[in-house]
């Protein structure tokens, strides 16, 4: 295994890390709501030789704890300052996809003494419309679990890369695969972002940041527009032919991107 477990428990939740070791920078990676640390691995395995990475199990997902009682973005924000307090990642720069991008866009706002720069993947300031939580409960329950086989959950949840990096998050028990996550937890996770927006926090951050869109994603246009307008020193790159999972689906477009504004954006040259 190339990367290590590594557990930080904050106000008595537990946070399992994948530590992929390296002696460079520090690099925190954030997935996005009902996703997994894992999600990451072809990225950190690229930016490990020279960077030190980490991808975080968020709150409520993965190995972390199942169920915390406190869903609120602070108590997603306050961990990722425990891990990043616990491991001693000096002023790191932090890369969240989805709801793990808000989640590193309120902890470098919150905290701008503590991070070193900001890439957002499909992810914006923007509040999410008030029937998504409905929408995203609708899609879990649509989920045939247990899966009878690994290979059927990845047809399910799209085939391709896109669906191993989300059947890599399953677990396998009583002859099935499951998810590591609650549905209601997952639900409970989006109720802030549906009451309120965050372009308040938006502008309080101060780090370098870079904003990966997919061509088909779900950051409106207009949304796009309006963080480059409010912050005009944020790179702004969309991805042709991909989608909300760009991670998944183009791993080497995004390492790239990376590389390029970890090296020239933040200051961080990498070692070796």
């Amino acid at each position: 295994m190339p990367w290590t477990e590594r557990v930080v428990v904050r106000g008595g939740v537990r946070l399992c890390c994948r530590d992929w070791g390296g002696s460079g920078p520090p690099v925190v990676l954030l997935h996005g709501l009902a996703g997994h640390g894992g999600e990451w691995d072809a990225t950190a395995r690229s930016l490990s030789t020279r960077y030190r990475v980490v991808a975080m199990d968020q709150r409520g997902h993965g190995a972390s704890e199942r169920r915390p009682r406190d869903l609120s973005r602070a108590a997603y924000v306050a961990d990722v300052v425990a891990v990043v307090d616990q491991l001693d990642l000096r002023r790191p720069v932090l890369v969240g996809q989805s709801m793990g991008g808000n989640t590193a866009m309120l902890t470098a706002a919150a905290h701008p003494e503590l991070i070193r720069g900001l890439v957002l993947v499909e992810a914006g300031p923007g509040g999410s419309p008030p029937d998504v939580p409905a929408e995203i409960g609708g899609w879990l329950d649509s989920w045939p679990t247990p899966f009878p086989s690994r290979e059927a959950a990845v047809r399910f949840l799209g085939g391709g890369p896109v669906g191993e990096g989300w059947a890599a998050g399953l677990e396998e028990r009583d002859g099935g695969w499951w998810p590591r996550f609650d549905r209601d937890v997952m639900v409970g996770s989006l109720a802030e972002n549906t009451r309120r927006s965050f372009w308040d926090e938006w502008a309080k951050v101060s780090c370098p940041a870079l904003a990966v869109l997919g061509q088909n994603g779900i950051i409106p246009p207009q949304e796009a527009d309006d963080m480059l307008q409010q912050r005009p020193a944020t790179v702004g790159v969309s991805i042709p032919g991909t989608g909300h999972d760009l991670h998944l689906e183009r791993p080497d477009v995004l390492q790239h991107l990376l590389s390029e504004f970890l090296k020239e954006n933040v200051g961080l040259a990498p070692l070796g």
